[in-house]
C-alpha cells in the first residue's frame, strides 16, 4: 500500500472586506486566531494560523480586505495583502456568495496575479436564498479569473470546510511540516492582546469609532498566578473618546470586562487588566505610531 505523501505550504486567503476571511481562518485552524465582527475591515494586518494533520501542514495566512487607500494607514493594509500574494503556494480567494457580484468584487479580483495557484471560496452560503444563483456567480467569476477550482462554503456553519481543506490539500507541494506540530501562530501574545482588546470595541461601539482606535500595550507582568496588562486605546477625536468611555465609564468597562475574561481563556490564568483612553489626532498617517502598532515591533518584547 502506497503511502500518502506530507505536504505543506503557506495559503494566503484574499478578498474583499467582510467576505468572512477571518471567520474562515478561525473554523479551518479550529481556534481563534483572527479577531472577528460584523464591520468590515476588521483585519488590518497578516494573521497567521497554522492547521496540522497527520498528512498535512497548512499555514494560512489570513490578510486585510481588498480596499481603496485613501491614508497611509490603509495604504500600509494594502502592502500587507501585496506582500500576502508573493511567494505563496496557493491563494484562496473568498467571495460572499449571498452578494452579487459588483464593481468592487471585479477591483479585488484583478488584484490576483494570473499566474498564481488560485482558488474561489464562495463564503457564507447559507445566507443565499436561492441556492441556484450559485452557478452563475462561479461561473461569471472564473470570467473574471482563471481559478483552478471553486468551492462553496459556510464558514459559520462548518458547511463545505472539510472537502475545503482537501482541495487545499491536494494542491499544495510535497514536503515537510514547517513548524512544529503544536504551533498555532506567528502573532506575539502582546498583540493578541490588543487585538482581544480592539474586538470588544467592534462589538461595543457603532459609528466611527471602532476604526479609529488602535491599541498599544504599555504593560506586561507576569506573575504565577495572575498576568497584569495595562493597554491604552488611541483615538482620534475627543468625541470618539467620550463614545467609547460612555456614559460614567460604563462603555469602557464593559469593553475591559469582555476583554479580561477572553484573555484569561487565551492565557489560562487570571488577568488584571488596565484600559486608558487617550485622544492623538491624525494616527493614521503617523509612521511612527503605525510602527509602534504593528505587531511585528512587538517581538522580542515579551518572553512568551
Amino acid at each position: 500500500m502506497t503511502e500518502t505523501p506530507f505536504r505543506s505550504g503557506f495559503v494566503s486567503i484574499v478578498g474583499r472586506p467582510n467576505a468572512g476571511k477571518s471567520t474562515l481562518v478561525n473554523a479551518l485552524v479550529g481556534e481563534k486566531i483572527s479577531i472577528t465582527a460584523h464591520q468590515a475591515q476588521t483585519t488590518r494586518t497578516s494573521v497567521q494560523g497554522v492547521l496540522t494533520s497527520k498528512d498535512s501542514q497548512i499555514i494560512f495566512v489570513d490578510t486585510p480586505g481588498i480596499h481603496k487607500s485613501d491614508t497611509l494607514f490603509n495604504r500600509r493594509m494594502m502592502e500587507t495583502v501585496r506582500g500576502a500574494l508573493q511567494d505563496r503556494d496557493l491563494i484562496l480567494f473568498v467571495a460572499d456568495a449571498s452578494r452579487k457580484i459588483g464593481e468592487e468584487d471585479e477591483h479585488a479580483v484583478s488584484a490576483l496575479n494570473r499566474s498564481e495557484n488560485s482558488i474561489l471560496v464562495l463564503n457564507k452560503i447559507d445566507q443565499l436564498e436561492d441556492k441556484r444563483d450559485l452557478l452563475p456567480r462561479i461561473q461569471k467569476y472564473n470570467e473574471l479569473f482563471p481559478f483552478v477550482e471553486a468551492v462553496p462554503v459556510s464558514a459559520r456553519t462548518r458547511d463545505g470546510l472539510d472537502h475545503l481543506r482537501l482541495v487545499i490539500q491536494s494542491h499544495l507541494p510535497e514536503g515537510p511540516a514547517l513548524f512544529p506540530a503544536d504551533y498555532l501562530t506567528d502573532q506575539p501574545m502582546r498583540f493578541l492582546a490588543a487585538e482581544v482588546v480592539r474586538e470588544r470595541i467592534l462589538h461595543n461601539v457603532r459609528q466611527e469609532v471602532p476604526h479609529a482606535s488602535a491599541i498599544l500595550i504599555d504593560t506586561w507582568e507576569e506573575a504565577p498566578k495572575l498576568t497584569r496588562i495595562g493597554a491604552t486605546i488611541h483615538v482620534e477625536r475627543d468625541g470618539q473618546k467620550a463614545i467609547l468611555v460612555g456614559s460614567k465609564g460604563q462603555t469602557l468597562k464593559k469593553i475591559g470586562t469582555e476583554a479580561r475574561l477572553e484573555l484569561e481563556r487565551r492565557l489560562e490564568t487570571k488577568v488584571f487588566l488596565s484600559l486608558f483612553v487617550k485622544v492623538r489626532p491624525g494616527w493614521r498617517e503617523d509612521p511612527a505610531f503605525l510602527d509602534a502598532v504593528d505587531w511585528r515591533s512587538m517581538i522580542g518584547s515579551e518572553d512568551k
